[in-house]
């Protein structure tokens, strides 16, 4: 179950990409603590979370151990080193990717309402990264992972939609596809860099998040960087939990997995994170479990675990077939 490439098994990569949707999950509920707590706007606590998140992935790549002081099992192939060109491409792309997933999905929130932009940008994630995988890299997905994909978009559909009345509007319609496209651009490069084992993931991610940082600043600075509140150390412990466990974190895990597994089986495994996010809304912020919620989460859950047990049959039967 190991990928040649970049030595990372397939199912380690699976079990990173699960534990990083469901930690994106969180990041709305602590956001919601944080509108609560102070003033801060969207873009503002959209920048603090790249940036302290940045700061938090400098200090573990200093803190890790250096490759000479503990000794390593000899690999089986060396990877050759990524060119520098290629390697500010691959970052800058990355980067701008991750900045437009993130401030557009934002701005369609505003638009056209929390459910709609969900639904969108989640939505059509997973059917542009299923078209650009096939197209650029040839990746099948499968009888199955279309019927995954199908019962993972209607569970989200029903999760997200099922509880109350939407208004959509095409200026956010628009705005949600654009986070969608961010976000399907950053899936599918970080998959076809990854396949040759030339691109190192915690590189990728820590001057991916420095450049989303850049590109947040000027917008965060119109907006208002410094928040007024009543209760700065709950927003601080806020901010620090943000940064650290939906960014930090999550994005490590993600970047790392998306390198190794098959780039719609990101997508779909990805949507654990309304999922996450609907259980915290009944368990932490006191929102009534409907039949909607209750629907659309097994929808989601059965889907996840169908398409992740058929990545791990098809990592297994790749050697013999080789």
């Amino acid at each position: 179950m190991s990928t040649v490439a970049s030595g990372l098994p397939v199912g380690r990569g699976l079990l990173y990409l699960i534990v990083a949707g469901a930690a994106w999950g969180t990041a709305g509920a602590a956001a919601s603590l944080v509108y609560r707590a102070s003033d801060m706007g969207s873009v503002a606590l959209s920048f603090w979370r790249c940036a302290v998140g940045l700061l938090l992935l400098l200090a573990a790549r200093h803190l890790r151990p250096r490759p000479g002081a503990t000794p390593a099992p000899r690999p089986r192939a060396t990877a050759a080193p990524e060119p520098l060109t290629r390697k500010a491409l691959r970052v800058g792309a990355t980067g701008l990717g991750l900045a437009v997933f993130q401030t557009a999905y934002f701005a369609a929130v505003s638009a056209t309402g929390l459910a709609v932009a969900t639904v969108i940008t989640l939505g059509a994630g997973p059917v542009l990264i299923a078209l650009g995988a096939r197209l650029t890299m040839g990746e099948r997905l499968g009888r199955a992972g279309v019927l995954a994909v199908t019962g993972a978009l209607t569970g989200l559909g029903v999760l997200v939609l099922g509880g109350g009345d939407t208004a959509v509007r095409p200026w956010g319609v628009a705005l949600a596809l654009l986070s969608a496209a961010g976000y399907s651009a950053m899936t599918l490069l970080t998959r076809y860099w990854g396949r040759d084992g030339g691109a190192d993931a915690s590189g990728t991610t820590v001057w991916a998040f420095g450049v989303t940082t850049l590109c947040l600043l000027p917008f965060a600075l119109t907006e208002g960087l410094v928040p007024h509140t009543a209760e700065p150390v709950l927003l601080l412990w806020l901010l620090v939990y943000i940064a650290a466990i939906p960014t930090a974190l999550a994005y490590a895990l993600y970047f790392a997995g998306a390198a190794v597994v098959r780039s719609a089986t990101v997508s779909v495994i990805m949507l654990l994170e309304p999922v996450s996010a609907a259980v915290l809304a009944v368990t932490l912020l006191g929102e009534q479990l409907t039949t909607a919620t209750l629907m659309g989460t097994l929808l989601m859950l059965g889907s996840v675990a169908g398409l992740a047990v058929a990545e791990a049959r098809a990592a297994r039967a790749e050697p013999a077939l080789g």
